[in-house]
């Protein structure tokens, strides 16, 4: 309990540190004033008055934020927007100065994520694929666990159709989704043999799109190969790119319907991720984090009220019609938005609970 409340704390406060960081930075190079830096969201809990900044915590935990003089934001200041924007406020900056402001703080996250990706790779190397049908790795609580399947065994036949490579035994398994087949492997000199069902699970395949398939839990085994530098560049890179992708897929699905709003995992699935993470070693936290950082920096780009996405909108029509919107509808929106990002984070939360007490 206390390893997961302390990975929970310790990564979302990197992360949330990083983002507000991001929008800091950009503020503070065109020389605009920062009012406030919060870790968490208002009413305000502690801090310290540095010059014309406020660092402080905030009493709504999972997110933070930056008050830039000007600024339609998550501390809903009208006082300061009644009047003429001063030269150092964020209404008073060019548009590109204003754009570069808010998409540094998810910049930040996903810049972070891949940095990760990248040491990832100079450090472990890439991992190659061994030929044959030799298991790496077995998955607790899967059905090839459960049918006594081991590290080291080599499969030899699926539903009588004799397989020498991995790619031709994960295919009959895929396509045998809630069926039951029976797996023959050797241990050792000992044939052996169980009647297994494949649980129907998504994944994403290699185009990057997802799809359900029959799964049993089993993975081949691999060795760690060190690359040249450039190589581990662009192999960070790729790692990058195809996470990106799966995450846009998945939004997608959501948003379309083809996905339950009931699969989205909130604060208490991240704080057991992050606990088991921990548990699992420093690699894989860090591991964690670059996923959940490159999570946060694309869910905040998305166009929904006090995320940066948001004011991305914002920003973005008034491009289009060359004024400013008016005060009082960016101040009304953001509240509408704020209304239903907590309304959302209270039903992930409830879903969250329902998981870990029904599982």
């Amino acid at each position: 309990m206390i390893i997961t409340l302390l990975a929970t704390v310790v990564v979302l406060s990197i992360l949330v540190f990083l983002h507000e960081t991001g929008h800091f930075a950009a503020a503070k190079l065109f020389g605009m004033r920062v009012e406030r830096f919060s870790i968490g969201y208002p009413p305000r809990l502690a801090g310290k008055k540095i010059g014309d900044t406020d660092y402080c915590i905030s009493a709504v935990p999972f997110g933070g934020y930056v008050k830039i003089s000007g600024m339609v934001d998550e501390s809903f200041d009208k006082e300061q927007l009644s009047k003429k924007p001063e030269p150092w406020e964020y209404r008073s900056r060019p548009w590109i100065q204003r754009f570069t402001v808010i998409f540094a703080g998810p910049l930040m996250n996903i810049l972070f994520a891949l940095i990760i990706f990248i040491g990832a790779v100079m450090i472990y190397g890439v991992a190659v694929q061994k030929p044959g049908t030799e298991i790496g790795q077995v998955m607790d609580k899967m059905p090839a666990a459960e049918a006594g399947l081991m590290p080291g065994d080599k499969i030899v036949e699926v539903d009588n159709h004799p397989v020498e490579t991995w790619k031709a035994l994960t295919e009959i398994i895929h396509n045998s989704a809630e069926k039951e087949i029976t797996i023959k492997w050797m241990r050792n000199d000992t044939l052996k043999q169980a009647v297994i069902k494949p649980e129907k699970k998504k994944m994403q395949l290699e185009n990057g799109s997802l799809a359900e398939v029959g799964l049993i839990g089993i993975l081949p085994q691999v060795e760690m190969k060190h690359v040249p530098f450039f190589r581990s560049i662009a192999e960070g890179s790729n790692n990058l790119y195809r996470i990106t992708k799966l995450i846009c897929v998945s939004l997608i699905k959501l948003i379309t319907g083809k996905e339950s709003i009931k699969s989205l995992g909130g604060p208490v699935i991240i704080a057991k991720m992050a606990g088991d993470s921990a548990r699992s070693g420093f690699g894989t936290l860090i591991g964690f984090m670059a996923f959940l950082s490159l999570n946060l920096g694309i869910l905040n780009l998305l166009p929904i009220p006090v995320l940066d996405g948001g004011h991305i909108l914002f920003l973005t029509i008034e491009g289009i019609i060359r004024r400013e919107i008016p005060v009082k509808v960016k101040f009304a929106i953001q509240q509408a938005g704020m209304v239903l990002l907590l309304a959302l984070m209270l039903f992930v939360i409830y879903n969250d609970i329902l998981r870990v007490v029904t599982k």
